[in-house]
């Protein structure tokens, strides 16, 4: 159904925020036979343009590479490491988690905290904090000081998985949208106008390799590609869901960053239900993508919307999203970039 191996290998690649190299790379590869011109801007975003059959105007579509990550901020004098989160950690989920520590070379950790044995009965009763773990490399301060540097990235260590209809791993929010770009420009032959895919860096922290690749290439139109929360488990109301898993692309109307517009809006779910196409809408209170910079930060603005996967356990070390919701969604892209000069876009 989907290219579980291509996924595996994009998931597992590391990139934290600032250090997105080796997923750069990876994607590089990926989407060269595919595309007619490839750039890569100062800050490390990839800018793949699939010329249109329309050249007077232009549509951008972004996918982050990062995924939250770590930095090393200290080494101590046993060899143990703290750091600083780079983007939104939930610290309950860290304990005992073991962690890929990118120095000289890459070396596994292990995220240790006091043991509940030796905790007062308030500090048992106290909510985590990120700076209550240190990571454990298993090795002397010695042996770490000839490896590890203060400013090393740290990334989570998982391997994908499937579990049912679904897959599972560490940094589906983003490499999932990553992943759903590169399949989407292996589909689309002759879109309505210039494509420019962009493959940005530092979302997690503020969203800023958007800012930069928007400003260079100053769409008419835009998307954005990320994950959304599906809180579609046990305890969960009704009202709390925001999307569920198996039941299609979500459709955003809003984030805490952009209200969509809504002609893309209307004009995403009428092409949705043309072809068929099983969708959700989506209205997140809280976070925001991309698609903030992509219809903010050209002159005027761009038309933009977004198309969000549904993802339970986001910003966890245990992602998960379902294979047909991806498949719908790289369906819906497909159709809406060759159609976008088939509607009518006056207000």
């Amino acid at each position: 159904m989907i290219n579980i191996k291509l996924l595996k290998k994009i998931c597992e690649t590391p990139g934290a925020p600032g250090f997105e190299n080796r997923v750069r790379s990876l994607v590089l590869k990926e989407i060269k036979p595919y595309v007619d011109s490839i750039e890569i801007d100062n800050m490390g975003n990839v800018t793949a343009l699939k010329k249109g059959v329309d050249k007077s105007k232009s549509v951008m579509i972004g996918a982050h590479m990062d995924e939250i990550g770590f930095i090393v901020t200290h080494i101590d004098d046993n060899g143990f490491l703290k750091f600083h989160p780079l983007g939104g950690f939930d610290p309950k989920t860290l304990t005992s988690q073991r962690v890929i520590i990118h120095g000289k070379k890459d070396v596994i950790g292990v995220m240790g905290s006091k043991p509940i044995h030796v905790m007062s009965a308030a500090e048992k009763n106290k909510v985590p904090k990120i700076s209550d773990y240190y990571i454990d490399l298993g090795l002397s301060k010695k042996e770490v000081d000839k490896i590890i540097s203060i400013g090393d990235s740290v990334t989570r260590e998982r391997e994908l998985i499937e579990m049912g209809d679904c897959v599972n791993c560490k940094s589906l929010d983003n490499r999932i949208a990553v992943f759903i770009l590169i399949e989407t420009l292996k589909k689309l032959k002759s879109p309505a106008f210039n494509t420019y895919a962009v493959f940005t860096v530092q979302e997690e922290v503020g969203i800023r390799g958007a800012q930069v690749a928007t400003q260079k290439i100053q769409p008419d139109f835009g998307f954005g590609l990320d994950t959304t929360i599906a809180y579609d488990v046990p305890g969960a109301a009704a009202h709390e869901k925001i999307t569920s898993l198996g039941k299609g692309v979500a459709i955003k109307i809003m984030d805490a960053s952009t209200i969509c517009d809504s002609r893309m809006v209307k004009f995403m779910q009428k092409n949705a239900d043309q072809n068929k196409i099983k969708w959700q809408n989506e209205i997140l209170t809280a976070g925001g993508t991309d698609t903030a910079s992509i219809q903010r930060m050209t002159p005027g603005g761009s038309i933009a919307g977004a198309f969000s996967i549904p993802t339970r356990h986001i910003h966890q070390v245990i992602e998960m999203v379902h294979k047909k919701d991806v498949n719908n969604c790289i369906e819906l892209i497909t159709i809406c970039l060759n159609n976008l000069d088939k509607n009518n876009w006056s207000f």
